[in-house]
């Protein structure tokens, strides 16, 4: 197991873990349209997690499916059920897993059919607030530039970030330091990112709510002010010259 900065080895375990949960992903998000419930998809989820000999983190910590499928207003944690998907929705797919003993987590929301408006704005500006804060990881670089960034493209874009949901470490176990990557500037948070960190990226953009609120299952959580919601994040390590992300789809 990874226990501090991780060794070639573990490293490579590591990446192995991100190429599958990224892979994942990309299965999951090929079955999306229409008319599928949201436990279709996580029965794909888990079917190919399974076949790739990986383990779903979720159900380890007693969450009821093997993936998080949150739509629209769900901007976490969303438990797959009878919910059928309609044209027009904004649907967030979340897989962490591990392989092998190493743990990897990543999601991305995606929009079902033809979309305008704020829904298209509100992925774009979400996917660019991740990138910028990528950007911005690096050995020595303070983590509140990771909030910074991200901040930035929600004040430029219109959008408000969910502040109550971050990134955090990741490898060795599913949640590990540095924890609470905050995605809002905090200027009293004077840690410093390592080289060859392995954290999690994960910005939450909302139109309307800076908190997301637990319902009555227990564990999804949505926007306070019932607003639209989306998140994409990476796996990545921390790299000399910046990052390396383990969790890439486009390689899949």
């Amino acid at each position: 197991m990874v226990v501090g900065l991780p060794s070639s080895d573990e490293l490579e375990g590591v990446r192995a873990a991100g190429r599958c949960v990224a892979a994942t992903i990309v299965e999951m998000h090929a079955r999306l349209e229409p008319g599928v419930t949201t436990a279709d998809l996580d029965r794909v989820g888990a079917d190919f997690l399974a076949a790739a000999g990986a383990e779903p983190a979720p159900p380890t910590v007693g969450f009821p499916a093997a993936t998080c499928v949150s739509v629209n207003d769900e901007a976490a944690h969303g438990i797959p059920g009878t919910r059928v998907i309609a044209a027009g929705d904004l649907v967030n797919i979340d897989v962490s897993a591990s392989l092998n003993g190493f743990y990897a987590d990543s999601g991305a929301s995606f929009a079902v059919g033809d979309i305008s408006g704020v829904r298209q704005r509100l992925l774009g500006a979400t996917q660019r607030a991740l990138d910028e804060a990528l950007d911005r990881v690096k050995p020595g670089a303070l983590l509140n530039s990771v909030g910074r960034a991200v901040q930035t493209v929600a004040d430029e874009t219109g959008f408000i970030v969910v502040r109550n949901l971050c990134g955090h470490g990741v490898g060795g176990g599913l949640h590990e330091e540095p924890r609470a990557i905050l995605n809002y500037y905090e200027a009293g948070d004077r840690r410093r990112f390592a080289e060859g960190q392995v954290i999690t990226v994960e910005p939450f953009l909302s139109t309307n709510s800076d908190r997301a609120i637990e319902g009555d299952d227990g564990w999804t959580l949505r926007t306070s002010l019932g607003g639209l919601v989306a998140q994409f994040e990476h796996t990545v390590v921390v790299a000399k010259n910046g990052v390396e992300i383990l969790t890439s789809r486009e390689a899949q």
